[in-house]
């Protein structure tokens, strides 16, 4: 097998850009600074990694987008608990200074507070994240609360919630009328009361992003939330131009990897198929001849018992 455990870093295998881990204290900073805070998804080992290569990444999030691009559910609402923690842990361990927060699949939070705490927990202890995000408003407030008040941060998430596409007819913009509006606001507000160290504000005209990111005290993190948030969000698959279902109007591809990858699959198999990989002196092994001769020389004794 190719893939082995890479080698412990010696001190010049570090890179000179290399970050001090992002804390929740730097986060308010950069807002302060209105420096902008760059948040990428990440959903194993080898993502992870590619996120931590860049010291301008300042949050990893184990998005519940997961479902569809890595493990093909038609929606985030079929996520299960187990299967964030599996791969939380991944990610945990190929990342390095950015802040990991990890979204709380549907249903985790939703019965009582008590359980919810009991599921977060559980997320933080076994999948090593450092942070939790709830999809919600004003009716997830006790549970924000609580979570702070034991100690694990939490990101709200407002605007359009993702896992409640169903109940919202579809993935639609929020926001448009006076009333969408304000109900964006008066959750953005409750949630930060509550304790939320952050807010994810998706899909909103940019007017509201703006409004909402200027009244509240908290990072605000847009993902099609206009250019005056705190930050943006974007999942890695559609950064990477790997993903290949809808392209939300947000979403700029930042490389075409899809068209990378089939086409080294293509070229792979054509060279498979004409015999030309693996090439017999640059790509193979050999045994000393004389250890060969001895073992034909075996081989035929062998053959000559039988």
């Amino acid at each position: 097998m190719s893939v082995r455990p890479p080698a412990p870093p010696s001190s010049k295998d570090i890179p000179t850009r290399s970050r001090k881990k992002v804390t929740i204290q730097e986060l308010h900073n950069l807002r302060q600074s209105n420096t902008p805070i760059s948040m990428l998804t990440a959903y194993d080992f080898p993502t992870a990694h590619a996120c931590s290569s860049s010291p301008l990444t300042d949050i990893t999030l184990v998005g519940d987008s997961l479902a569809q691009v890595c493990l093909g559910y038609d929606s985030t609402t079929q996520l299960t608990l187990s299967e964030m923690i599996h791969h939380c842990k991944a990610v945990a361990r190929g990342s390095t200074h950015p802040f990991i927060v990890a979204d709380m699949p549907f249903g985790t939070f939703h019965s009582t507070v008590s359980e919810a705490v009991t599921n977060a927990i559980q997320l933080v202890r076994e999948g090593r994240v450092e942070g939790v995000k709830l999809e919600g408003g004003k009716e997830i407030v006790n549970v924000v609360r609580r979570l702070s008040e034991v100690g694990i941060p939490v990101m709200a998430h407002v605007g359009l919630m993702p896992q409640r596409h169903t109940s919202m007819s579809g993935y639609k913009v929020q926001g448009r009328n006076a009333e969408g509006a304000k109900k964006v606001v008066e959750d953005a507000l409750a949630l930060q009361e509550a304790g939320a160290f952050a807010m994810v504000v998706e899909a909103v005209p940019l007017e509201l992003g703006k409004y909402v990111t200027e009244l509240l005290k908290i990072p605000t993190i847009g993902i099609g939330a206009g250019p005056h948030t705190s930050g943006q969000v974007l999942v890695y698959d559609d950064v990477m131009g790997a993903w290949s279902g809808h392209k939300a109007k947000f979403v700029r591809r930042f490389a075409n990897s899809r068209e990378l990858r089939e086409k080294a699959v293509q070229e792979y198999g054509e060279a498979v198929r004409d015999g030309t990989f693996p090439h017999p002196e640059t790509e193979s092994y050999t045994v000393d001849k004389h250890q060969w001769a001895r073992f034909l020389d075996s081989e035929s004794d062998r053959k000559k018992s039988d």
